[in-house]
């Protein structure tokens, strides 16, 4: 089981951790929200749980607990800019569909 940075997430979450001034890494979970049922939720870490997962990439490490490690599995984050817009996307290989808008998706 992985969960991987690109290089641009890694610098971004280095950026804002740094700005932040602590935390240990970024977690990545998935809560039940939208039309499609779930969705990405991203947060700073300042301490690890029992059954947190670490994935590590440039010395950023992406936290994921175990229940939603089954629905991340082999997900890649990549932070993009896109026009006047950035933010993180997600390729999640388990996603077999998701809402028109993007916000949310099922396995």
């Amino acid at each position: 089981m992985a969960i991987t940075l690109t290089d641009s997430a890694a610098n971004r979450v280095k950026t804002f951790l740094a700005n932040r001034g602590k935390g240990i890494g970024l977690r990545l979970g998935i809560k039940t929200s939208g039309c499609s049922g779930l969705a990405y939720v991203l947060e700073f870490v300042d301490q690890l749980n029992d059954d947190d997962q670490v994935f590590e990439h440039q010395g950023v490490k992406v936290i994921v607990d175990s229940k939603s490690l089954v629905y991340l599995d082999g997900t890649q984050l990549d932070f993009v800019k896109e026009g006047l817009n950035e933010g993180f996307k997600f390729s999640n290989p388990n996603v077999k569909d998701q809402c028109g808008c993007g916000e949310s998706f099922n396995v």
